[in-house]
């Protein structure tokens, strides 16, 4: 972590000034501003630890437990019963789509058959209470920029048989980087004076919300937490078995890396302790050791499961003190800072502590439009509410695709196919330019698609694409 070394004197009166600028923002409660204050405090007193790479070790398979050694849930309906009424499930949503050229929360986009995020969370959710007999909650943890939008979204679902709460997490002043003072206090009072501080905010939220109490209220034991656009992030009865039998407070799935996860943060072993190394706190000598996939097999999904009552103890004693992420901004010519924190970073404060080596299927995240591709193709098929992957694809791992600027915002990119292409037998494709694809077309193998500039390129309808460079209509 970035830290800033100023002297402790200087830090003093630079948190006082903060401080006193902070009591007059009426926008915010009280916890807030002592979250906040606290946060710069850590940050300007630069108590980074530095990792100390010889230190590092590879966890063990008791720390990280390989999936298929997991022992199989209760055959018996009444038991699993009885476990799933243990369990919440919190989805991270406060992001907005704005990456895919959207407005609104990117839980709304619609992923498949006309579903968002969000529909089939509630689908899956229902289903399993469904069958089960079973009431698990779904807990939103939206940001002022999703707030609004998302409650009324959720109302459409008043009728459906699952519990929804929806809590903010906490709003914290910009810092303007010239003076440390709140972006807000000089005159910047709309949203670009503000922003939500990473999603390790999740257990202060949960319990500033009030919504933490209710859940132990009602007997709830665990929370699995999971990006709201991760569609391989479902609940597993099998590794919720395994965390109450072990009382392990808290568990962060992690899958092989793949090269295209190369900077995704890692579990290790250090000081007896397991602990997330993220890429921001390797040396620079050692980076490309941090990104090979020899040494650090696995990354972290951000598919969390914690202990509703060691986030209580842990929140109640101030003791989450996880590293701190330095996001620098310029908004309107000002250059601003937000500083931030990860939810799999706690890992360190919780007892017993484990990561669970999960099949890749249960990390699906939707980033980009090339993401949409994959989700909408034939690649899968939709199953109560699950995205579920087609047998007939041999590889296991997904096609590498990578599309234009031309298909990056979701409205373009479903303009430019008449229908998704079938992709089971796609190993990678390249798209750029003014590219149009018709119904019903089939790519194969390794396939590139180039337009020249100023020229539009329409693959005909049916047509069957295997290992093809294609740079003109001639091609095809």
């Amino acid at each position: 972590m970035a830290t800033v070394a100023a002297s402790p004197i200087a830090a003093e009166e630079t948190i006082e000034k903060l401080r006193s600028a902070v009591a007059g923002l009426g926008q915010i409660s009280e916890n807030e501003k002592s979250g906040f204050i606290n946060l710069v405090s850590r940050y300007l007193s630069g108590e980074a630890e530095q990792i100390e790479w010889s230190k590092i070790q590879t966890p063990t398979d008791e720390v990280v437990v390989p999936y298929e050694t997991l022992a199989p849930p209760p055959e018996d309906l009444e038991a699993t019963k009885k476990l799933l009424n243990k369990l919440v499930v919190l989805k991270l949503n406060g992001g907005l789509g704005t990456t895919m050229g959207c407005t609104g929360p990117k839980s709304v986009i619609e992923v498949r058959n006309g579903f968002t995020f969000l529909d089939l969370i509630v689908i899956q959710i229902e289903s399993l209470n469904k069958k089960y007999g079973c009431n698990v909650p779904l807990l939103l943890m939206n940001s002022f920029n999703t707030h609004d939008d998302t409650l009324k979204i959720v109302e459409k679902y008043s009728n459906s048989d699952i519990d929804i709460h929806t809590f903010n997490q906490s709003q914290y002043p910009r810092l303007v980087v010239e003076d440390f003072s709140p972006f807000p206090c000089k005159g910047q009072a709309g949203k670009d004076g503000w922003y939500p501080p990473g999603h390790g905010d999740v257990f202060p939220s949960l319990m500033n919300s009030g919504k933490l109490d209710i859940l132990l209220s009602q007997g709830k034991e665990y929370v699995f937490v999971a990006n709201s656009d991760n569609l391989g992030a479902i609940v597993d009865i099998k590794i919720l078995n395994h965390l109450i039998n072990n009382q392990n407070e808290y568990c962060m799935e992690v899958t092989p890396k793949t090269l295209a996860d190369v900077k995704g943060g890692t579990l290790i072993s250090y000081e007896g302790r397991v602990q997330l190394l993220e890429i921001a706190q390797v040396p620079d000598a050692h980076v490309n050791e941090f990104k090979s996939i020899e040494k650090f097999k696995i990354f972290n999904t951000n598919n969390l499961w914690v202990n509703l009552k060691a986030i209580k103890r842990l929140v109640d004693a101030d003791a989450l003190k996880m590293e701190i992420i330095p996001n620098p901004k310029e908004v309107e010519g000002v250059k601003v800072l937000q500083l931030e924190t990860a939810a799999g970073a706690a890992i360190r404060f919780f007892d017993n502590a484990i990561g669970i080596n999960v099949p890749r299927s249960r990390f699906l995240p939707v980033k980009a439009t090339s993401d949409l591709l994959l989700v909408q193709s034939d690649l899968y098929t939709l199953v109560d509410g699950f995205v579920i992957r087609n047998k007939a694809r041999v590889n296991p791992s997904n096609p590498s695709i990578e599309l234009g600027p031309e298909f990056k915002k979701v409205g373009n990119f479903l303009g430019r196919f008449k229908s998704i292409p079938s992709i089971v037998e796609l190993d990678t494709l390249k798209v750029s330019g003014d590219v149009w694809f018709g119904a019903g077309v089939v790519l194969k193998g390794k396939v590139s698609i180039t337009a020249k500039s100023g020229v539009k390129l329409e693959i005909p309808d049916g047509a069957v694409l295997e290992n093809k460079e294609i740079n003109g209509p001639e091609d095809i």
